[in-house]
Formats: C-alpha cells, structure tokens, sequence
C-alpha cells in the first residue's frame, strides 16, 4: 500500500474513532424550544410563570436582543415524548419543536447554570468546590398584572382551547371565539372562586396549567401519540395507550385494544380509488360487526360518516376522497365511556393528515381469508335464518313463526327490513310485510286440487343461511297427506333438506305451491334424514286470509322441466334473517 493511501486510511479511521468515543448525549442531547421574546423582562416574566408548573425550564440569550425558552436538555427520543405530551395537555404552545443546543447562547435561566452545550472532556477533572450559589426564588403563582401579561401572548387558537376547557368544566357557556369578553371573564372568576383562588378573572400561567391538567385528566393513560404510518399515508394522534398496532390488511391498517380499554379499536382506511369505490367501501362499512346499524350516516361525492351505536360500543367512521386516494379513520370504543370517546376523537379528526403514502390494495393478512370476513374484519351475522315465500304482488312473505319469534329486526335478502303481520304458533306460520313497497316478480300459486301420493315435488330455500347467492331446489316424493299423528293439516315428504329450507315452498312439477316446509326439530323428535313435514296449502290459505292476504289459486300445470321449475321456485323465495 502506498504511504499517502496508508496516511489516508489512518486518518479516516481515527475520525471514525473520535466521533464514536464521544458520550451519546453529546450526540443526541436536545432542548424543547416552545417560546423566543424580543424582550428580556417579559422572557423574565414568562420563564417565572412556565418555571413555577414545569420542571426543566431554561432562559437562553439567542443574540440580536431575542431570548428563547426551552426545557430541557433531554435525549432526542425522551425529548419527542416531552414534546407530545406538553402539547396533548396544552401547557406548552403548539409550535413548540426541537432544537439542537448549539443555537443557543449565554443562559439567563436558571441564574448561575451553565452553558446549554458544554465542551466535552476527555477525562473530565474532579470538581473544585464551588460557593453555594444562590437559587431564584420559587413563582407559585404571578400578580394580576404579571398574569394580564402573559395572557395576553396567548394566541387565538391557545385563547380558544381556554374557552373550551372553561366549558367543559361547567363555567362557560357562550361561543368558542377567542376573545375574552364578560362571559369569558365571569367563567374565569367562577373557576378562581372553586379551585381556591382570588377571583380576578384573569387566569394566571399557573391556574390555566391547572385547568387544563383538570381537562386532561380523563386522558391520563390514554398515551395519545402522534402515529406517522408511511405505508398507510397518514399521519394522527392516537390512544396508544389503549390501541396497539395489529396488521395490515387492505383498505386497512388495523389497531387492536391492549386490554387497558375493552372493545378499543382503530382503523387506519386507506387506498387508492374514486367515487365508485369510495361508494362501495360505505356500503362494505355498513356490513361489518364493528359498525353498529343504528346511528347517523351521511355520504357525499367525496366522503362519508358512519356512526353506528349499540348498548355496547359506539363506531365512527370517516373516509375522504382526494387526488385519487381515499383515505380516514374508525374508531369503536365502548359506549359508558363518552367523555374519554369524544375527546379521544376529537384529537384524531384535528391531528388526521393525509401525507404520502397509499396501501397497496393487495395486501392481505394471512390469516384473514373467510368468507365471513372484509379485510379480516367479521361481517354482521344475523342470529338465524330461514327461507320464505312471497304470496302477492305487495310484496308480503310467508315463513316459519320460529324464524322471527325474538328479533330486534327482521330483513328479507339482507336488503328490506320488514316487520311481522301476524303468526300462528299452532301451524307454524308467520307472515311478514315489507316496510317498503316491493314488487316481486313471481309470487305463490296455491294448488287447489289434492296432488297423488308418490308423485314429485320439490322444495326451494336458503339451504346455506345465505351463503350462496341465490336459493336452491331439493328434489323428493310426496310420502303421505297426513302427519305421523295423522294430522290433516300436514303432509308427510321423502326428501333430504336442511335447516335453512324451512320456511321454503313446496311445489308440485308443474310448479304450483302445496304447502310450506316446517323445521325438522318440531316436537323434538329425531327423524331419518330422508323424512320432513310440511304445512299444506289449505293451512297456509288459511292464516293468509286472516291477516287479509289474497291469494292466487292454481289448477294442475303441465309438468315443469326441472330447469323451469328451479327457476319459478328460487324466485318466488325469499331468505328472512333475524337480527339482534
């Protein structure tokens, strides 16, 4: 190697070796920097009333007759922390940031401190004594003047959350502006007056630090934290205390509780898209179990919120569309805990920002593939289902009464809410009504005739409880006229159904109604899978007429090809789902 690359090389690695041995704190240590004066006597003043609620306070000379004050020093991630969290409790302003100790010059606080960067020694020499040096006095509190001054730095917005703090606490009740009117002082007076104090009407730096702690107090534990998620594009204030990251799955980035806070949940909503799919992604919101049904919801071009609520958690969803990315939130939090939900959310929709940044749309957590579940996010599921007819042109059902005996809500194909017309338990029937008009396409025709023993039939329902789009068509044999017990109201089928068929029509081949499937369970008996019972027509026709349906009668068809006949059964059929 040559002696000039040899030179090289060893002065590089002890460069390398110089700014490793230096301490970290040399390397990292920074101050808060929340205010600059252009004056010395009210940096004075201002260093008094910060001194006497926060620890950590310095007075530093910045040149050119400015002087800053800073906390500090502090390591840069302990620093953040201090930052984010004097901002949350509003005891520091909200352009407070971080600053590197070099910018600072001669220290006017605490008298007899040092610099805020000492030069660091090798091997620092053992201390001299030194004389006690005098400590400044401790501000508890400032003068009514002393407190007119420092009020009067506030800004507007800083002004503004005073009022709102006033509010909360029960002392303000006019609008949230800023200015400090009669009202404003009134509320300060009765605020000084509980809390102890003398009643000036000008909060010092002290009582408004004491308010605002009052304020935030529900928060305590919540740990809000500024979350910046690059992949998801967003950048907000969440309760990390009661959240923690879980995964991604889009259109979601997704937080779920700790434990300290029951129910707690975030979502992160972000994707790339237009009005269409902003549309769908409302419609998709509406499905989950996290979003309750009742509560308001508004949609616009652009955007959307969804507010769903039951007596066990309260759901807020908000999604915008802008440059091509829609992108929001969703927080669900239990619903006895209003105070801490509304000041939790009122953070995320003033902190939210979009910032660059969008997920991919083919990002899907491994273990979220269902077809109950959206982006691993369990759709609402109703808590039984069963099949239904439709047996005139308004749009009314017949079903099983057990079907909808204990329902908060009732829904025909998931899509129409309807409300029950009458039931009778003897038979087994029920008959529903839309709560909007309905038009269907094919309706029941009740045979009028006794069909043969032994000759086919057919039975269409929501075999699945809904999982496959549509109903399907079991075929079988009419097995008797009569039940076991030789009840004449029943008819006795070989033919293999499922529990969700209940409720479904039974058609002869050439499509005409015969009657209505029962459960299987009726009277608890166990029977061969090959072996089901049916309310016939005339039972049916019966109730029917006495909730003042009319209905259409039919004589023997020509026989149906089973392709027909599916197609004339599963449209006449109707899935009824009973919801909690």
């Amino acid at each position: 190697m040559a002696p000039t690359m040899m030179r090289n090389v060893l002065f590089s690695l002890l460069a390398v070796l110089v700014f490793l041995g230096q301490p970290a704190s040399a390397q990292e240590t920074v101050y808060v920097q929340i205010e600059a004066q252009p004056s010395l006597s009210v940096a004075q003043e201002r260093l008094r009333g910060y001194a006497s609620v926060l620890p950590d306070v310095n007075g530093f000379d910045l040149g050119r007759g400015w002087f800053g004050i800073a906390l500090g020093p502090y390591d840069r991630d302990e620093a953040n922390t201090v930052l984010r969290r004097l901002r949350a409790e509003r005891l520091i302003p909200r352009d407070s940031y971080l600053e590197e100790p070099t910018r600072y010059g001669q220290r006017i606080w605490p008298i007899g401190a040092g610099p805020a960067a000492p030069e660091q020694a090798a091997t620092p020499p053992a201390p001299a004594p030194q004389p006690q040096t005098e400590q400044p006095p401790v501000f508890v509190d400032e003068t009514p003047q002393e407190a007119r001054a420092s009020e009067a730095l506030l800004n507007r917005d800083e002004r503004k959350d005073l009022q709102v703090a006033l509010q909360w606490a029960g002392y303000y009740n006019a609008a949230i502006d800023g200015a400090f009117g009669r009202g404003t002082r009134a509320s300060m007076r009765a605020w000084q007056r509980d809390n102890g104090q003398e009643e000036t009407g000008i909060l010092t730096t002290a009582q408004r630090a004491e308010l605002f702690r009052q304020y935030n107090a529900v928060l305590e534990g919540m740990d809000m934290q500024t979350v910046r998620d690059t992949r998801a594009g967003i950048s907000i204030d969440l309760p990390m205390g009661a959240v923690v990251f879980d995964q991604y799955d889009s259109p979601f980035a997704k937080f779920r509780s700790t434990g300290a806070v029951d129910d707690a949940q975030v979502l992160l909503i972000s994707q790339p898209g237009d009005r269409d799919r902003l549309a769908g992604l409302y419609e998709i919101m509406q499905t989950l179990e996290i979003v309750p049904l009742d509560g308001p919801r508004e949609r616009t071009g652009d955007g959307f919120t969804l507010i769903g609520q039951n007596d066990r958690v309260i759901s807020h969803s908000e999604a915008r569309l802008s440059d091509g990315q829609i992108k929001g939130f969703t927080l669900v939090w239990p619903a006895n805990d209003e105070e801490r939900r509304t000041r939790i959310l009122a953070r995320m929709q003033n902190s939210f920002e979009p910032i660059t940044g969008v997920l991919d749309p083919a990002t899907i957590a491994d273990d979220t593939q269902s077809v109950d579940l959206v982006s691993g996010l369990q759709i609402r599921q109703p808590k039984l289902t069963a099949s239904g007819f439709f047996v005139d042109r308004q749009g009314r059902v017949v079903t099983i009464d057990s079907a909808v005996a204990s329902c908060d809500r009732i829904t025909l194909n998931d899509t129409y809410e309807a409300e029950v017309v009458t039931t009778d338990a003897a038979a087994g029937i029920a008959v529903l009504q839309a709560s909007t008009p309905l038009a269907p396409t094919t309706i029941a025709q009740f045979r009028d005739t006794t069909p043969r023993l032994q000759s086919e039939i057919a039975v269409s329902g929501y075999s699945f409880g809904g999982v496959l789009p549509s109903a399907t068509m079991t075929f079988g044999r009419l097995a008797d006229l009569r039940g076991l017990d030789g009840e004449d109201t029943l008819s006795r089928l070989a033919i293999n159904t499922l529990d969700g068929d209940a409720g479904g029509p039974v058609l002869d081949d050439g499509g005409a109604v015969l009657g209505m499937l029962l459960p299987r369970n009726v009277g608890g008996r166990q029977l061969p899978d090959d072996v089901s019972f049916a309310a016939k027509g005339d039972a049916v026709r019966a109730v029917l007429e006495r909730a003042g349906v009319t209905v259409q009668a039919s004589n023997p068809q020509p026989r149906l090809d089973p392709v027909d006949l599916t197609a004339k059964g599963t449209a006449m059929t109707v899935l009824v789902s009973c919801w909690d």
